[in-house]
């Protein structure tokens, strides 16, 4: 009997243990600069991973503020001639306070970063540090949000950098171009990570904001599309 019992007894702890694991919330947070600031999430993704997820287990914490750099979410960022910004993480400590303030007394199974932000890097010419301060505000999340699991979403620039405001004429633009390319090189480095592709989202104009509503949905339509999956994802590996 003995011989019996005790792999039923493993096996029924081991059925509690997965259930333990995989109950909580999903909790998706939306930050970036312009093109984030007017992405309306009650419309155009929080429907989207309600359906797929259940209203009840999704928290959703959005913080967005046009024309930032970087620098105002990665607290150690450095640009390539070792300069500093004195106002470093301040937009991300006020996303951080929201989004603690909504995980209170909740247990959270994942937690899934979606990111849209890049131009002011760009205009700034700060291209060259962009990747790193990808991985710096990674490693700040996961220390402040105590997990290393956590799924990252890069809404790529679209290629709005490419054209002259006021001819639309195509142009080289070298650090629109390495900021895209650090986007998608952060993407690809982990199964815990996606790029969405923005290129046909800002019109025939190649504008710099995109289509309001048509380019928001889709984009939302994409993120869902993203998000869903990550969280439902089996086995990924870590950064």
């Amino acid at each position: 009997m003995k011989i019996l019992l005790l792999p039923i007894i493993t096996i029924v702890s081991l059925c509690g243990l997965l259930n333990a694991e995989e109950s909580g919330k999903h909790l998706f947070i939306l930050s970036g600069q312009s093109n984030m600031a007017r992405f309306k999430p009650a419309l155009w993704f929080t429907p989207g991973t309600n359906e797929a997820l259940g209203a009840d287990n999704v928290i959703v914490s959005f913080h967005a503020q046009g024309g930032q750099p970087i620098s105002k979410w990665y607290k150690e960022w450095k640009s390539g001639k070792g300069e500093t910004d004195p106002d470093a993480g301040k937009i991300y400590d006020a996303m951080m306070d929201a989004t603690k303030a909504k995980m209170e007394g909740e247990k959270i199974r994942t937690v899934t970063f979606v990111w849209m932000q890049g131009e002011a890097d760009s205009k700034a010419q700060n291209s060259d540090v962009y990747l790193a301060s990808l991985n710096g505000l990674k490693k700040q999340l996961e220390e402040d949000l105590m997990r290393t699991d956590l799924n990252f979403i890069i809404g790529r620039l679209s290629d709005s950098g490419f054209y002259r405001r006021r001819d639309k004429k195509r142009v080289e633009n070298p650090q629109w171009e390495r900021i895209r390319k650090a986007q998608q090189a952060f993407a690809d480095a982990s199964q815990r990570a996606v790029w969405i592709d923005t290129d046909d989202l800002n019109g025939e104009k190649n504008a710099l904001h995109l289509i309001k509503p048509e380019g928001y949905e889709t984009l939302g339509k994409r993120y869902v599309k993203a998000a869903v999956e990550l969280v439902k994802a089996k086995g990924v590996n870590d950064f």
